[in-house]
């Protein structure tokens, strides 16, 4: 009797890999955005902090603290 190895299947697997790509290219497009924005205003350390606050959040939703 074989063993099943994996509980998803491959075009699942494959929908989650496409979805990290289009979540990688939108930050992509609003980084450079937020960088433009910076740039215009003088306000470099903006964009890290907006990072940083992302970057909390992913945190914090991963957590189950959202």
């Amino acid at each position: 009797m074989p063993r099943m190895r994996a509980k998803l299947d491959a075009e699942t697997l494959l929908e989650i890999i496409l979805l990290l790509i289009l979540v990688w290219l939108v930050l992509a497009v609003i980084d450079a955005m937020l960088g433009l924005v910076g740039t215009i205003l003088g306000l470099f350390p903006f964009t890290n902090i907006i990072g940083l606050v992302i970057a909390i959040l992913i945190v914090l939703w991963l957590l189950d603290r959202i």
